[in-house]
């Protein structure tokens, strides 16, 4: 197995310096350190923080595909199952010791779109890209008779992200998982009835 180049080393412990202290406050040296690397070794691949903070966003989606291959892309399971465990997931994922850092599209939202109108745009393809495949379940949902016929998708699926990273953001400040427990409770036992 190929030893992690030092760019690598820099992204991967860089994204949980990011995670864990916000972009802001992960400096170049702190980035630096948490991956083992000499300093220059950030400028010799980075051309900027800002373009750095890019590609951890994409590390991050990359490490979110298996859990979207298990919850809402998984066809062994019935649509609405799908959702629920999309939720399960984010849930389980607070509990295991994410609480504190929360999810890393909202923390970027909140902090780093504001000043950053690539990042801002980044995260405007994310939030997008999982509206659109809970709006797909949403609508398989439809076709498999667990919603009824009107139900609206597209705006049921961008409520739904935005709500998720609210919860997110709430249960983060509060340090729990409450918000997240009453999103969740509102959707499966009344929208979703």
């Amino acid at each position: 197995m190929a030893k992690p180049s030092h760019r690598d080393k820099i992204l991967i412990e860089g994204l949980k310096v990011v995670h864990e202290r916000g972009f802001a406050g992960a400096s170049v040296r702190d980035i630096v350190q948490a991956a083992g690397v000499p300093q220059g070794s950030f400028t010799n691949h980075f051309v900027s923080k800002e373009m750095f903070g890019l590609e951890i966003l994409d590390l991050y989606v990359s490490n979110s595909q298996p859990m979207l291959d298990d919850t809402l892309l998984n066809e062994a399971l019935t649509p609405l199952a799908r959702l629920r465990s999309y939720f399960d997931w984010h849930q389980a994922f607070l509990e295991k010791g994410c609480l504190k850092n929360g999810c890393l599209y909202g923390n970027f939202a909140a902090e780093a779109s504001e000043h950053s109108e690539i990042i801002r745009n980044r995260l405007v393809e994310i939030f997008a890209s999982l509206q659109g495949l809970i709006a797909d379940c949403l609508k398989q949902a439809i076709a498999a008779g667990e919603l009824r016929k009107d139900f609206e998708c597209q705006k049921t699926a961008l409520f739904i992200v935005s709500s998720l990273q609210g919860a997110m953001l709430i249960g983060k400040a509060q340090r729990t998982t409450e918000p997240l427990q009453s999103l969740t409770h509102i959707l499966f036992n009344t929208l979703f009835r």
